[in-house]
């Protein structure tokens, strides 16, 4: 889903492309908040399905991002920090799991993913007037950024012993 919206992030020669981008990204960020809800109160979800769930996450934030940064809707600095934080977690989902470990998702990851698809979502539909210095998706941006890193601190606090300890037998 985040090749189109890409695609119509990009193509101004499209009446209302934003808006169209907007709608795409919406409907991936409902179908992503939806699978994970089925999952739970299905089967309680697989190792398999939470790691595809938030690699796909990381992959429609990520690539939608850079789409915006590419029309100047979205600054380099909070899509680097966002990007920065979703590669640092899987690194360390990677670690936890190589040593028998999962982590679970948190409170904090919930805020964040949520903030980001608000702060996406309205870069797509930018109000003409800004609210004081910035715009109010850059107000919601900022707010992105700070659930951002308060997830991956919230994570690396809670794994960083698994992470220093040495692993009792890698698996090659």
């Amino acid at each position: 889903m985040v090749l189109p919206i890409m695609a119509f992030t990009r193509a101004d020669q499209i009446e209302n492309h934003l808006i169209i981008a907007a709608a795409l990204f919406a409907v991936a960020a409902f179908t992503d908040f939806l699978d994970g809800f089925i999952a739970r109160r299905t089967t309680g979800g697989t190792v398999l399905g939470a790691f595809l769930d938030t690699t796909a996450d990381k992959i429609l934030v990520t690539g939608t991002l850079l789409a915006l940064v590419s029309v100047d809707r979205v600054s380099i600095w909070p899509a680097a920090i966002i990007i920065f934080r979703e590669f640092t977690v899987m690194a360390l989902r990677g670690v936890v799991a190589q040593r028998g470990g999962l982590i679970q998702p948190s409170t904090w990851g919930k805020i964040k993913a949520v903030t980001q698809f608000v702060a996406i979502f309205l870069a797509f539909l930018r109000l003409s007037e800004p609210w004081g210095p910035w715009y109010l998706d850059q107000w919601a941006m900022l707010i992105a950024v700070l659930a951002t890193v308060g997830s991956m601190w919230g994570y690396l606090t809670a794994f960083w012993e698994v992470v220093k300890s040495e692993p009792s037998e890698v698996i090659t």
